[in-house]
């Protein structure tokens, strides 16, 4: 169902009967859309667990990806993105999943977001799908924080990440120190940037995709 979080953020939750986890999905850069509401669906009826996604861009009317400009706009409002703000959503969508404990996934911007929401102690597990492991220099605002930098800071919380070695966004030097803070780090040669969650896009690998999706959701159960 489609609610507002406290924040006034819109969100959308698949509330599970006896549902004993719960879940929360941060968008990538195009925000809260069908593909995500259908994704929380879809993960709810795989799993089990109570499923929770939020708009990244609250307040904002920002264009969508049929506009050739609209990537570029919507890189310019990242610089003033407040990740308090932001995190403060993820933590207030898990607790309208109603299930405890909670995961995490986020994708592309939504998976950075996912790495530096690791500090927060709201989460116990989570994955980050080619998530950027430094904001990059476009994006970089007051309100950022570095997920290298939160993820030093995270506790007992347990992080993976779902990595393309063709992904620009996710340099090999960068990966390799994001594999050096313990984070378990899943690399797919030959993928691309997206490879996983929009079956749409011409990154996208059908197999590998599923194999990610499994190792992903192994993890989230600590399987």
């Amino acid at each position: 169902m489609h609610v507002e979080l406290e924040s006034g953020t819109p969100a959308y939750v698949v509330r599970t009967s006896g549902a004993h986890r719960g879940l929360v999905v941060i968008p990538d850069i195009w925000g809260l859309r069908p593909l995500f509401t259908d994704l929380c669906d879809t993960l709810a009826a795989r799993t089990g667990w109570s499923v929770a996604t939020f708009e990244p861009f609250p307040g904002r009317r920002l264009p969508g990806s049929d506009d050739p400009d609209g990537a570029a706009r919507r890189f310019e409002v990242l610089r003033d993105i407040d990740d308090a703000a932001l995190l403060g959503d993820a933590g207030a969508a898990a607790d309208a999943t109603e299930a405890t404990p909670v995961g995490l996934i986020g994708f592309c911007m939504g998976g950075m977001y996912a790495l530096t929401t690791s500090a927060t102690g709201r989460f116990d597990r989570i994955v980050s799908f080619y998530g950027m492991i430094e904001v990059p220099e476009a994006w970089r605002g007051p309100g950022h924080r570095e997920p290298l930098d939160a993820l030093s800071e995270r506790g007992s919380v347990d992080v993976a990440a779902i990595i393309g070695t063709l992904d620009a966004w996710t340099p090999t030097e960068h990966v390799d120190r994001l594999a050096a803070t313990g984070v378990a780090v899943f690399r797919y040669e030959g993928a691309d940037h997206g490879f996983v969650h929009d079956p749409s896009r011409p990154s996208h690998r059908r197999d590998d995709a599923a194999d990610a999706w499994d190792r992903a959701l192994s993890f989230i159960a600590g399987a």
